[in-house]
């Protein structure tokens, strides 16, 4: 992501990037980190498709 982003840490979260905060973590992390969090996802190893505010890993590799 840092090629085409400034990349932060998080105080919330494990990064913020263009005002939105990511929380990266397997298959079974839940959404409790970033409940009061506007602007927040979960990115996810071990899952194939993406649904509301979830991001599967792999995805973030069609960015470079």
């Amino acid at each position: 992501m840092q090629v085409n982003h400034e990349v932060f840490a998080s105080k919330a979260a494990d990064f913020l990037i263009n005002g939105k905060t990511f929380e990266v973590g397997g298959k079974s992390k839940s959404k409790r980190q970033i409940a009061d969090v506007k602007d927040a996802f979960i990115v996810k190893d071990d899952i194939e498709y993406g649904y509301e505010n979830i991001i599967p890993l792999w995805h973030f590799g069609m960015n470079y």
